[in-house]
Formats: C-alpha cells, structure tokens, sequence
C-alpha cells in the first residue's frame, strides 16, 4: 500500500471527489465552494472538475441552503454543506434541529436524510466571541443527529467518506488551524468507520479523552507526564455521539483515573457528558474523580493573549493530570 503527504485540508477534498466519482448522488453546496474554491481551499479545483451542478455557490442565507439541502436529501441526492464556520449553522439551527435530526422519526421511518454538514468549529487565531465557538456539546445534546470530529487528516478523510455514505445527517466539525496540518495517509481507498475511538497512545497510568485540535495538545501533555513516570494512554473519541464509552471504559479500569480535555467550555459540556458515563461504568475502578480541563467560562477574548488564557494549556492538562493521580 503506497502513501502520500497531504494537508487535512486535502484529504477533505479528496474524500469528497472520490465520493462524487462514486455516487453521481453526491453534490457540495455552500457559500463560495466553488467560484473561489472555498473559503479554505477543501474544495478547490472542484468546479473545473465538476461543473456547477453539482459544485453550487449559495447565498450568504445558511437558513436557506440548509434547508434545501435538507430537501434534497430527503429526495434522494447526498449533499455536502459547508458551513463557512459552525457559528453560521446558529442562523440555520431550526432546519438542523426540527428538520435534518427530527425527520425520519416523524415521517415514520419513510424520509432519510443522508446529508453532511461540514466546515470549522472552535476558536482560530483571534476570530473573537462571534466565530469561536465550540458546537458538539448544543447538538450533541439532539438525537438524530450523528457528530464526527477528525484530529488529522488520515481519521478526516476516511470519516469523511464513511460520513457521506451514512444514510443520517452528520455534523462534521473541523477546525481552520488544523486545515494546513500534514501527513502520511495511504493512496488506495479507505475508511474509518463512525462510533469507534482511537487509542492514539498506550499507557498503564493514566486516561486522557479528548477530540479534534485539542488531541495534539494532550499528546504534548503526555510526553510532559512521562517525564514525571505517569505514562497516559491516549484516546481520540473521532466520533461525538455516537460516543464509544466501551474503549473509554476499558482503558480506565486498566488506568484507574481519567481525564477530559476538550476546547469548548465546561458547563454542560462533552467532559461532563464523558465523566458521568466513566462513573457509570467504571466507579469502582476509580482512585480519584474525573478531572476535566475546558475553555474557561467566558465568551472568547479577541486578545491574543486573553485568548490564550482562555483556552486549554499543556499546563493545564498536566495540574488535572497530577490531581487526578492525587499527587497534587
């Protein structure tokens, strides 16, 4: 099997192709997808390839196009909408919440809606309260609705294929600063198959659960506590819901301490969501609570340096890790 280095942002587009190719069903619709080749280039090159049928600039009107495209799936096609950011899908949320995730259950099982909604989610480099927010945990919260959240290119690629072929409507949530990020995926097909984590790292010491951008973080984090003998293993959720507790579970009653780090904030959040599911199956287990490291509870400073206060840290990561261990 031969490999390539590829950006995440090129594994997308590469997913996406391989599936137009192989199901004429298949269309990308979003606001500049194809005349400007996206806003972060996932799609570019497609509109020369593909045509306008079925690469289609939208209005800046999420509530429109995602309604049509909740209309077209529910029709028989299998559309790709890209959101320009997952803050944009708010103006759109009552046609991803009472149409796309309701559908099949109220018509009786007789409308499907097998569409994609994919683009960044989380905070960039300085984009302010307005474009940073963390999503997984407002539609998480909605059954119906199947959440996939990718750390690099190889996981984007293969869920992004299984995502289109998934007979649901799935929430891929990417980020902007990992767009650019590289490397070595393999040429030939694949997939990655939706509702199962990713042990990234092996380890006797100590669970940390994380997804998307913040994974790099806690593999940062866990080179630091190796330097300290706490060996972390590392698990990659990849899919939101549904959310694979049985690999959680299994590494924390090996590990006996837990902790979640993700980027949105802490209330309500998934570290509450996963914590509460390790006490529920692993209590007994348990030498210490689970510990959680968010984004701190406050809109997203503008500041670069307030940004930075705001979001996760290594160090961070670390304090949870040494308390979760009772060595603090």
């Amino acid at each position: 099997m031969g490999t390539q280095k590829v950006e995440l942002r090129e594994a997308l587009r590469q997913a996406i192709d391989e599936e137009m190719e192989r199901d004429s069903a298949v269309f990308v619709m979003g606001e500049e997808v194809a005349e400007y080749n996206g806003a972060y280039k996932v799609t570019k090159g497609m509109l020369d390839k593909w045509g306008p049928e079925r690469i289609r600039d939208t209005p800046i009107a999420e509530l429109g196009f995602l309604g049509m495209g909740v209309g077209a799936a529910m029709t028989g096609m299998r559309p790709i909408v890209e959101v320009m950011s997952w803050n944009f899908s708010f103006v759109a949320a009552d046609q991803i919440i009472s149409n796309a995730a309701k559908m099949y259950y109220m018509s009786g099982n007789r409308f499907s809606v097998p569409m994609v909604i994919r683009g960044p989610n989380g905070a960039a480099a300085q984009v302010s309260s307005q474009h940073s927010h963390c999503v997984e945990n407002l539609y998480g919260n909605l059954p119906g609705l199947i959440i996939v959240a990718p750390s690099n290119a190889y996981d984007a690629k293969g869920l992004l294929k299984s995502s289109i072929r998934n007979n649901n409507p799935v929430l891929f949530l990417e980020n902007e600063l990992d767009y650019g990020t590289a490397m070595e995926i393999p040429t030939e097909e694949y997939l990655v198959p939706i509702g199962k984590a990713n042990v990234v790292r092996k380890g006797s010491d100590l669970t940390i659960v994380s997804h998307s951008r913040m994974v790099n973080l806690c593999a940062n984090a866990a080179k630091e506590l190796a330097k300290l003998g706490i060996q972390v293993e590392l698990i990659d959720l990849r899919t939101i819901r549904p959310l694979d507790i049985a690999t959680i579970a299994e590494s924390v009653r090996h590990t006996n301490a837990c902790v979640v780090v993700e980027e949105g904030h802490i209330f309500g959040g998934m570290g509450a969501e996963v914590g509460m599911q390790v006490m529920e199956h692993c209590f007994d287990y348990l030498d210490a609570p689970v510990e959680r490291v968010c984004q701190k509870d406050t809109p997203m400073p503008y500041s670069k340096v307030l940004e930075k206060e705001t979001m996760p840290t290594v160090e961070r990561v670390v304090k949870a890790a040494l308390k979760a261990k009772n060595r603090l």
